[in-house]
């Protein structure tokens, strides 16, 4: 048996043999074991635009997701598994966690950390973008993973603009936002983990002692 924690209510874990899911009513910070875990805490405010990008109207703090990410990483530590977070959040940083490389590999997450830490694309396990993604795992197998660059062609969806002359005359950071894989995607499909490395990281979970 295992727990996924923060997942999509009737989403990607639910209905899985020996998997527990815990939704946002769950409230997966209460979660105490005894089951290895796999972890999804939020991501809005760790990510690169943890701001909310230069039209947010919003004054926003880094980090602030009412301790979710700090109660997913306890849960790992506590009763083996992994955590998923998206590429250069700043959690890593923030709880001292080392920066994985990007061309992927098992690191140790730190000198005294019990955790390893990775970097590696879910576009390569059947995600429509790259969704460069780092892991950190506690206590059980730490598997070969597709390292590097996803093959294959990615989905590129529209990219907001009406028009070529739109996109030449908006503002540089908002041309990188929604010229990004992942801004021409939809959000449902954005935050989807594909069936196959969500297997994977359920795998992991199983094979934690």
């Amino acid at each position: 048996m295992i727990a996924a924690l923060y997942v999509e209510t009737g989403g990607a874990y639910y209905g899985i043999p020996d998997v527990d899911p815990w939704d946002i009513d769950a409230d997966a910070r209460k979660y105490g074991g005894p089951w290895p875990v796999v972890a999804h805490p939020p991501c809005k405010r760790w990510g690169r635009f943890w701001g909310g990008g230069p039209l947010s109207k919003t004054k926003l703090t880094m980090g602030a997701d009412d301790g979710c990410f700090a109660a997913a990483l306890a849960s790992v530590r506590l009763n083996g598994g992994v955590l998923e977070h998206p590429e250069a959040s700043h959690a890593w940083r923030a709880h001292g966690l080392i920066a994985p490389p990007w061309h992927g590999g098992w690191v140790k997450a730190g000198l005294l950390d019990p955790g390893w830490t990775c970097c590696v694309e879910q576009g390569a396990y059947g995600h429509a973008a790259r969704k460069r993604t780092w892991l950190y795992a506690v206590g059980c197998r730490l598997p070969s993973l597709r390292w590097g660059k996803a093959l294959g062609d990615f989905v590129r969806l529209d990219a907001g603009y009406h028009s070529a002359e739109e996109r030449a005359g908006a503002e540089p950071e908002i041309r990188r936002q929604r010229d990004s894989a992942m801004a021409r995607i939809p959000k449902s499909q954005r935050a989807a983990t594909p069936p196959e490395f969500r297997e994977l990281l359920i795998e992991m979970a199983r094979s934690a002692t």
